[in-house]
């Protein structure tokens, strides 16, 4: 007998269990290891997001039911699978009770990445040992369950989404992921892309900025979902006039959930008219690709796009921007994308204030201010 990983999200979870618990899923292309698994194995189910250890489950082998227990993705390769124990997710076992104990969490520096085990399941457990250890913590939760918090909204995150893309002059079904923001622990980012004190309060200031100019200008404005609390100068983000509480509904499931993530957005009725990315650390690259997941999502918007970021930066938006991910695009991102200074942009939206030019201006203004990157070689 051996174990495997299965990793779930509270939702594929909690659908798992609404369709009777007897079937496990996981995609095409894991058809491999799945072949691997035999009848007894157990598979440990782990939920990612509240990082929790929630049931065991016994495999009967392979399966060949086709009905569609995920909403999101079908998760084709099936094994039939006998429930051992099955826990809710407040009385899942945390991975922190197991720092130092597990293979893949031998100290406090694999926590969040651990050692990339738990990236896609199945997954084979490399220690016995280890297996009979989350066996044994998860019976001892069945037997005395302890309630534990959960985070809601990572409980219910959602990281497949069904979207359509063009194959020729055609439109095909697809399937997409709209990351969140960061899941890792700040002590596995790199230096350079550490969020310091100074970063996250000026972040805060530009958003603050851009959301009055908005506001004053006689525009609805959006923040990012997880900045509505943030407060500056007593007042806070989410409560500035003209702020909207949800977003236009023209769009599909995966595009509004990359929007609702960007840092400001501009609106005019159900209309986006503008969207500003605010890039504090020197990476730059997080925002860029929230941009370009918006294009590849909806080619034909009409969107003005801003990436906000210090002036000393200037050349690292440019070197981003020009990346062949973003600039080999049917659209390149750098010739849709300008690049706003953060001392530039304060001195201008100071001055619009003094001046009470805000009731005057269109959204478009920000076109001269902004420096774009695209355009044609010296060869065309």
């Amino acid at each position: 007998m051996a174990y495997w990983l299965d990793l779930f999200t509270g939702t594929t979870w909690d659908e798992f269990q609404k369709a009777g618990s007897e079937v496990s899923g996981f995609r095409s292309r894991m058809q491999h290891a799945v072949g691997r698994i035999q009848k007894e194995d157990v598979l440990l189910c782990y939920l990612t997001g509240v990082m929790r250890w929630v049931g065991t489950l016994e495999v009967l082998g392979p399966s060949k039911d086709k009905s569609p227990i995920w909403k999101d993705a079908d998760f084709p390769v099936r094994l039939d699978v006998k429930p051992i124990l099955i826990l809710k997710p407040e009385h899942g076992v945390p991975m922190d009770a197991f720092e130092g104990k597990l293979d893949f969490y031998a100290g406090p520096q694999h926590k969040g990445k651990f050692k990339g085990f738990l990236r896609g399941s199945p997954a084979l457990f490399k220690r016995q040992s280890d297996g009979d250890l989350i066996l044994e913590r998860l019976k001892e939760a069945e037997r005395a369950p302890v309630s534990r918090p959960v985070d809601l909204k990572k409980l219910a995150r959602k990281p497949l989404f069904k979207t359509e893309r063009k194959k020729g002059k055609t439109t095909v079904p697809a399937i997409v992921s709209v990351p969140g923001t960061e899941e890792e622990p700040p002590e596995t980012r790199t230096i350079e892309e550490e969020v310091t004190p100074a970063a996250a309060t000026q972040h805060t200031e530009i958003q603050y900025q851009l959301l009055k100019l908005g506001s004053d200008m006689g525009l609805n404005v959006w923040v990012a979902r997880n900045d509505r609390s943030k407060n500056w100068k007593g007042e806070t983000l989410g409560q500035i006039k003209g702020m909207v509480g949800e977003l236009p509904t023209q769009f599909n499931e995966a595009t509004n959930r990359t929007i609702e993530l960007i840092d400001v957005l501009w609106l005019r009725g159900n209309s986006i008219v503008a969207a500003f990315e605010i890039e504090c650390t020197s990476s730059i690259y997080s925002g860029l690709l929230r941009m370009s997941d918006l294009l590849a999502l909806q080619p034909n918007i009409d969107i003005r796009l801003y990436i906000v970021a210090p002036d000393d930066r200037r050349d690292k938006v440019e070197q981003e921007l020009l990346r062949p991910t973003f600039a080999l695009r049917e659209r390149p991102l750098s010739e849709v994308c300008g690049f706003l200074p953060f001392c530039g942009l304060l001195e201008k939206t100071e001055g619009i204030r003094k001046l009470g030019l805000a009731t005057s201006l269109k959204p478009e203004f920000l076109e001269k201010a902004a420096e774009f990157f695209g355009g044609t070689t010296e060869n065309d």
